[in-house]
């Protein structure tokens, strides 16, 4: 699960981040952390529209490599 810190740094600095939910590139979420709570995390995608995603995903800024966790 990802880190409060981490998840603020992401928010003030503004990072685009992806979301690595499973194996397949296509089902990855990018966009901007807007908040969060003890079990999600608002993303708020390109396309201004803005998801629920489950803290246990892998969250990763998006300028990096893609990786899956094993």
């Amino acid at each position: 699960m990802i880190s409060e810190e981490l998840l603020d740094q992401y928010r003030v600095n503004g990072t685009r981040v992806r979301v690595v939910r499973d194996a397949d590139e296509a089902n990855d979420v990018r966009g901007i952390v807007v908040a969060w709570d003890d079990n999600t995390v608002l993303i708020r995608k390109m396309n201004r529209r803005v998801v629920q995603l489950d803290r246990s995903y892998l969250y990763q800024p998006a300028d990096e490599p893609r990786r899956f966790p094993e």
